[in-house]
C-alpha cells in the first residue's frame, strides 16, 4: 500500500523538488504551501508521515506541530522537520515539542528517503510490539526516544568541561562515562602498531560518544581528545544499561546509533585505503567543516596533525596536497586557519 506523505513547505521551488524526490521513491505526497493550510490538510486526509519546514510565514512548523500533537487524530503521524536552522537549540526545541527527525538543508535525496523510510518502520514495529490492552495505561516517564535520552543527560549528567587539546580519556582507562556533548568538538583516536595516530571518528554538538560494552567491563578502545573548547554532561556505563532496560521504545533508536557509527567508521577505512591523497585530503577538510561550523565556507581552525590523522596520511603529504588546493583556488589557508572557497569542487575531488 502506498504511503501518503505530506509535505509543508512555503518554497514553491524546493516544494515541487522534494515532491519529485518523493514521488520517484513512490510515495504519493500532498502538498500544503504554508502551515495553516498543512493543519487543516493532515486533519482531513491523516497522512502516514509529514514533512514540514520550520520557518513559515503566518504559522511556523513549531507551530503546526503543537497544534497537530494536541489533535487526537494526528498526535501519533511521525513528524520530520526540514529547516536551514541547524543550531543545537533549535534541533532540540524542534525534538522536545515532539518531533521524530530532524533534516537540515540542504539535503540529498538519500538522506530524506532514509528518515522517511527509518521512521515508518519504526512506527510499525512499535505498533507491531506495543499493543496496549484496554485500560493500560503508558508510563508518560518513559525514555521513548533519543532525544528523551539526551533531555536525561541533560537534567541529570554530570558536568565536565575541557580546554582545546586536554585528554578526556586514554586508551585503557575504565569505561566510567557515556557522555553527550554540549558544546564543541571531540574527537576519538588510537596509535597504530607503527606510533601512527589514527582518528576514528569526529563528535559536535549534541552527538552521544563513549559507550564500549555494557555488560563486561571493558576499557575504552580508543582515546578521546578536545578539538575546542568543550563542555560534557555525563552519566555512568550502569545508568544507560538501566535505562535500556527499563526503556524498550528507546532501545532501537539506540541500536540504530551504534549501527550508524560503525558504518561511518567502516566508510572512513575504506576511504583511506582506496582513495587518492587529495580525495583523503578534501575529505578530511570537509568532515571538520561539517563537525566544527553551522556553514561549511566558515573557517575551521585545526591543526594540520588532526586533519592528516583524520585523512591517514603523513602530516607532510596532506601538507602538500592543502597547498596544491590553495594553488587551485579551493581553500585559504591564514594560520591555522582554512576557509572552504570552493566548496563544489572539494568535493568533487577524487
Amino acid at each position: 500500500m502506498t504511503k501518503k506523505v505530506l509535505l509543508i513547505e512555503d518554497d514553491a521551488s524546493l516544494r515541487g523538488n522534494t515532491a519529485e524526490i518523493l514521488e520517484l521513491s513512490y510515495y504519493e505526497v500532498i502538498l500544503a504551501s504554508n502551515g495553516k493550510i498543512g493543519v487543516e490538510k493532515a486533519k482531513q486526509l491523516h497522512p502516514d508521515i509529514i514533512v514540514c519546514d520550520i520557518m513559515m510565514p503566518e504559522l511556523d512548523g513549531y507551530g503546526v506541530l503543537e497544534i497537530l500533537s494536541k489533535n487526537e487524530s494526528t498526535k501519533s503521524i511521525p513528524f520530520i522537520f526540514l529547516s536551514a536552522k541547524a543550531e543545537r537549540k533549535d534541533v532540540r526545541l524542534g525534538m522536545n515539542l515532539g518531533a521524530d527527525d530532524y533534516i537540515t538543508k540542504p539535503f540529498n535525496e538519500e538522506d530524506l528517503i532514509t528518515a522517511i523510510e527509518s521512521r515508518l518502520a519504526k512506527t510499525a514495529i512499535l505498533k507491531e510490539n506495543n499493543h496496549v490492552p484496554e485500560g493500560v495505561k503508558h508510563n508518560d516517564d518513559e525514555i521513548k526516544t533519543l532525544n528523551d535520552l539526551k533531555n536525561f543527560f541533560d537534567d541529570n549528567g554530570e558536568s565536565f568541561e575541557f580546554q582545546e587539546g586536554e585528554s578526556i580519556y586514554k586508551e585503557g582507562q575504565h569505561s566510567n562515562h557515556i557522555f553527550l556533548i554540549i558544546k564543541g568538538v571531540v574527537k576519538c583516536h588510537k596509535l597504530d602498531d607503527q606510533g601512527k595516530e589514527l582518528t576514528t571518528a569526529l563528535y559536535k554538538e549534541d552527538d552521544l560518544f563513549g559507550y564500549t560494552s555494557f555488560i563486561q567491563n571493558i576499557p575504552y578502545r580508543e582515546a578521546a581528545t578536545a578539538i575546542k573548547n568543550t563542555k560534557l554532561v555525563g552519566i555512568s556505563k550502569d545508568q544507560l544499561k538501566h535505562l535500556l532496560d527499563d526503556n524498550h521504545n528507546m532501545t532501537l533508536e539506540f541500536i540504530q546509533l551504534l549501527t550508524n557509527d560503525l558504518l561511518d567508521i567502516k566508510d572512513q577505512l575504506l576511504q583511506m585505503a582506496y582513495s587518492s591523497v587529495n580525495k583523503k585530503t578534501a575529505t578530511a577538510i570537509l568532515k571538520f567543516a561539517e563537525k566544527m561550523n553551522r556553514k561549511p565556507e566558515d573557517p575551521i581552525k585545526i591543526s594540520r596533525y588532526d586533519l592528516a590523522s583524520v585523512a591517514g596520511i603523513a602530516t607532510e603529504t596532506f601538507i602538500r596536497a592543502m597547498s596544491q588546493f590553495k594553488k587551485e583556488g579551493l581553500i585559504e589557508i591564514e594560520g591555522r586557519n582554512i576557509k572552504i572557497l570552493d566548496l563544489q569542487k572539494l568535493q568533487g575531488i577524487y
